[in-house]
């Protein structure tokens, strides 16, 4: 291996005056020691030395040639052969000495040939940042020779960049003494592009650990770099773009992504159809030729921007961030306009303002993805008057999804000088795609979400009826547009008697199958109310109506009760003439029941199983309510969200309904607006109802003496005694009537006897008998007709039923007639028994 020996190792000729002083200093020494020629002539040679020998250079013609310790500017030794040659002139008379300097060491000489030829820029500073030596790439990349950098300052050599972080971290190190990397960004000048230098920086010690020097290598990094930035843009697009559900917001969500990492300035223009939901314009309606409507649903940036080039009806206005007139402004593009034709020809369409830089004075070209070669076939486009309008370049992509065109995106540069390469329109249909796929989303979701919130408003009572039995007010809000409409719903149902029926649900889900449910809900409800069932009763239907929700959706598909199936129901039945209310509860919040004395009535009762569990009872409760009770029946939309439980939004509904209104309708206006968020995340709807008593008990009483007088016995509690004679068989036979049969006649009898009790004039006559086979009534509760989800469901359990040897004759009443009042009654001897 080539060592450093007499031959190859680089020879310093010093040459001094016959008293040793130097009188000449070469770059060779300056190489070797570090001493500049100012610095070092007219010292005496043995200042070089660390440890001068005796009577050195000596009086001899030569002097021996032994290995010396010599002092380096920087503080550093380095270990040498010296030798002295005694000169003289013509005359023969000693001039002085000429003492050779040879670095020594084991170290080959490819080593210090390798740092030489190394393609990385290497490089060695002092403590004060000047420069001690650099190979060629050093000096490539600064664009000056060694001669020009050894022994200055970096900052006094290039003042005009900004170099203070890199400065900084190299007076760090020195200091320190711990290596340090850094990655600065900065533009060489003459280049339209902004290079990434990435710098390690480490100290130098000698052979006591002084840091004497500071050494750095350094590469260019700018592709790396600049493939990183566009990669954390993307980034932050997967996770910025499309989390509202909303066509403004999400194109707005791409601009706010865009600006200012990737563009200065970013526009996104839709159609109408595609911001109101519906399906957009076919791409074939579109011609370069012809005039272009679209609205402009986001304009993000602080730029001076004009858009005549563009053939937009626009003036050049001063805009902020999103700051339009109204949410979307009205655009047009011109005939020919690039817009017109990117959205024709479904290509994007880069412009520039002028050709791209290929290098500057740092001998840095532009990198990779500014080669035309790799630009797609059209692209750039040069256009000079774009630097009129203050603009460096603009990329105008047609956004697109699913194959439909929704509108276009056009990224315009400004504030920097770097123009568009290729890479950056990679990146631009990038972020336009995943927008285009979110907007799109956001357009089917919004029509889903007003087909929904049409049907919901369509199936919800417009008004409620009048009736004189309560005072009612209601109050309902959709859910927000990215929750979607849920499946809340109220009623208010009039019954026979002056009674009423206030109903309250909720329906698990969102979206337009919680709204048709709900609809086929709230249905069902007041069906069944017209047959009068008592609470629990009523419940068990439309806990079978949930069961079968999912195998309507999907009747080939086994059925399998599922919770995203239920739903929750509150049914409470007020009587006006008792003063008292009945109610149960499937797994609907039980009613905020507060007293005239503005006291909470606590509520007996417990919610029951959710509609659509299936096989469990309902549990009706009957609690007493003075005239002038409130009611207030919600949905947990009302009082619970993420702010709060539902036990505190309950806590503070009450303390609204405590408060003095100047009616019912205020007060449910003052409860919504204290408990709803500006944002909701699910429906909300609310049901207040007070309470009167009808005429008062004793008109009633004294009503139902006089109508008893003129109707043959029926009395203001007729309604149950009636049936039960007719039960019991008042005419002496004994009637065993089913208790399906029975139920229909009490209500029969019931309605006879409200009639009868309110209008003196009305005869109720309930003598419509006749005969009819039945089937003897089974012992209580043993002969349930409910239908149940099951291969027996609704059949009926009794051994003996549809077998003829187990019915009989038996007298029962059918039906009820009204008669005029100016027709006497006949008079039947058991109806009118004492």
């Amino acid at each position: 291996m080539e060592m450093a020996d007499n031959q190859d190792a680089p020879i310093a000729v010093v040459p001094t005056d016959p008293d040793g002083v130097v009188t000449g200093w070469g770059e060779a020494g300056k190489l070797l020691l570090g001493w500049t020629a100012e610095e070092a002539v007219g010292r005496p040679l043995t200042d070089l030395f660390v440890d001068p020998p005796p009577g050195f250079p000596g009086s001899g013609d030569t002097g021996p040639a032994a290995l010396r310790t010599l002092r380096h500017r920087d503080g550093s030794t380095v270990d040498a052969v010296v030798a002295a040659q005694l000169l003289h002139g013509p005359d023969g008379r000693p001039l002085g000495r000429a003492v050779t300097v040879q670095r020594w060491g084991c170290r080959p000489v490819i080593a210090d040939r390798a740092f030489e030829q190394c393609p990385f820029a290497l490089g060695v500073y002092d403590t004060e940042l000047r420069f001690l030596w650099v190979n060629g790439a050093a000096c490539a990349v600064m664009a000056h020779s060694e001669a020009q950098v050894l022994g200055e300052k970096y900052r006094e050599l290039f003042p005009e960049l900004d170099d203070t972080a890199y400065t900084n971290k190299l007076s760090e190190v020195a200091r320190t003494g711990e290596p340090a990397r850094l990655i600065t960004v900065f533009r060489p000048l003459g280049s339209n592009y902004a290079n990434a230098w990435a710098t390690s920086m480490w100290p130098v010690r000698d052979a006591e650990g002084t840091v004497r020097a500071v050494a750095n290598w350094g590469f260019d990094m700018s592709a790396e770099y600049w493939a990183r930035q566009r990669l954390l843009i993307l980034n932050e697009a997967g996770s910025g773009i499309g989390g509202t559900l909303d066509v403004v917001s999400t194109a707005r969500e791409l601009a706010r992504t865009a600006q200012p990492g990737f563009a200065d300035h970013v526009t996104v223009d839709l159609f109408d159809e595609v911001l109101r939901g519906d399906e957009p314009p076919l791409s074939a309606a579109f011609t370069v030729s012809g005039t272009i409507t679209l609205s402009r649903a986001a304009d993000h940036g602080t730029a001076e921007r004009s858009v005549a080039d563009q053939g937009v009806a626009e003036r050049s206005v001063k805009v902020g961030p999103d700051q339009l007139p109204g949410p979307t402004t009205s655009v047009r593009y011109a005939p020919g306009s690039v817009a017109a034709r990117c959205m024709a020809a479904g290509r994007s369409t880069v412009q520039l303002a002028a050709e791209p830089s290929q290098r500057g004075e740092w001998g840095f070209g532009p990198g990779l993805s500014a080669d035309p070669a790799l630009w797609p076939p059209g692209n750039p486009v040069i256009d000079e008057s774009m630097a009129a309008d203050g603009l460096t370049g603009r990329i105008t992509v047609p956004l697109r999804a699913r194959g439909a065109l929704l509108g276009v995106v056009a990224f315009a540069r400004t504030d920097r000088p770097e123009s568009f390469t290729a890479d950056d329109l990679i990146l631009a249909e990038e972020l336009t795609a995943k927008a285009a796929a979110a907007i799109d989303n956001a357009r089917r979701f919004t029509r889903e979400h007003t087909t929904a919130l049409t049907l919901q408003r369509s199936l919800l009572p417009q008004r409620l009826p009048s009736q004189e039995a309560i005072e009612v007010a209601s109050g309902y809000l959709p859910a927000g547009a990215s929750a979607g409409v849920g499946g809340d719903w109220f009623d208010v149902i009039p019954l026979s008697g002056a009674r009423v029926a206030l109903v309250v649900g909720d329906v698990v889900g969102h979206g337009l199958h919680a709204s048709a449910s709900m609809g086929r809900l709230r249905t069902a409800v007041r069906t069944l109310a017209d047959v009068d069932l008592p609470p629990d009763e009523l419940l068990t239907h439309p806990d079978d109506l949930v069961i079968h929700f999912p195998s309507d959706l999907q009747p080939e598909v086994r059925f399998e009760s599922s919770g995203e199936s239920g739903a929750t129901c509150l049914y409470a039945v007020y009587d006006p003439v008792s003063c008292r209310c009945s109610l149960a509860s499937a797994g609907h919040p039980l009613p905020l029941v507060i007293s005239p004395d503005r006291t909470l009535t606590p509520v007996p009762a417990r919610p029951g199983p959710l509609l659509g569990v299936g096989g469990l009872p309902f549990e009706a409760t009957e609690i007493e309510l003075p005239e002038g009770s409130l009611l207030a029946l919600y949905t947990d939309g009302l009082v619970e969200s993420r702010e709060r439980d539902m036990d505190e939004g309950t806590a503070e509904l009450l303390s609204v309904l405590n408060r003095p209104a100047a009616s019912l309708d205020a007060l449910c206006d003052a409860a919504m607006e204290a408990l709803l968020p500006g944002h909701r995340t699910d429906d909300a709807a609310l049901l207040l109802a007070r309470t009167h008593a009808r005429a008062g008990l004793r008109a009633r009483r004294r009503l139902g003496h006089r109508a008893r007088r003129r109707t043959g016995g029926v009395r203001q509690d007729g309604r149950r005694r009636p049936a039960r004679r007719l039960g019991a068989g008042g005419d002496g036979v004994h009637h065993r009537v089913g208790d399906q049969r029975a139920g229909h006649q009490r209500h029969q009898v019931r309605r006879a006897a409200d009639q009868a009790a309110t209008d003196p004039r009305h005869v109720a006559d309930l003598r419509g008998l006749r005969r009819q086979r039945h089937h003897p009534a089974p012992a209580p509760g043993a002969c349930l007709r409910r239908g149940r989800a099951g291969p027996d469901a609704g059949r009926p359990t009794h051994p003996g039923l549809g077998d003829p040897a187990h019915h009989q004759r038996q007298d029962d009443l059918v039906r009820t007639d009204r008669r005029p009042a100016v027709t006497p009654p006949r008079r039947d001897p058991d109806l009118t028994r004492p």
